[in-house]
């Protein structure tokens, strides 16, 4: 839901420091799960993994490795399997291109969180202003259709 709420179609993967089981680990093992657990609440998503970070952006590699695969062309939703691993290439992200760095996005939480850090710019400010808005907007709606219905 985090993505389509900026008109995406999102292509997630699932990385890890193994690809698709060649090497068993906490990590990996984690990724494989909340791939079957992600399958089994949202079948029409289309995701894979665990995968390192380079089948998931290059669908050729992918091909290569696992012509099986459910996704197709490049992820544009990468799930990290941990916060050390997603604040690290959120950093090298964010520094090496000339990307728009929107986030980092809380998903999941009861109610909505924006979160600022202190590099933060007065371009991101305003894009986390606008997310924030998004949220409040959603927010309120879901909150009259409940009232409506009851």
């Amino acid at each position: 839901e985090g993505v389509r709420r900026f008109g995406i179609v999102p292509r997630v993967a699932l990385l890890s420091h193994s690809n698709f089981g060649t090497q068993r680990g906490p990590q990996s093992r984690k990724m494989a799960e909340a791939l079957q657990i992600i399958r089994g609440r949202a079948p029409e998503l289309e995701v894979e993994g665990e995968m390192q970070a380079d089948l998931a952006l290059s669908e050729t590699l992918r091909q290569r490795v696992f012509p099986n695969s459910r996704l197709h062309g490049s992820a544009n939703l990468l799930i990290m399997p941990n916060l050390d691993a997603a604040n690290i290439a959120f950093n090298l992200l964010k520094m090496m291109t000339e990307a728009v760095a929107i986030g980092p996005l809380m998903l999941g939480l009861g109610k909505p969180a924006h979160v600022l850090d202190k590099s933060v710019t007065v371009r991101r400010i305003v894009n986390m202003t606008a997310v924030a808005v998004v949220d409040a907007q959603m927010t309120q709606r879901a909150a009259e259709q409940r009232v409506e219905l009851n």
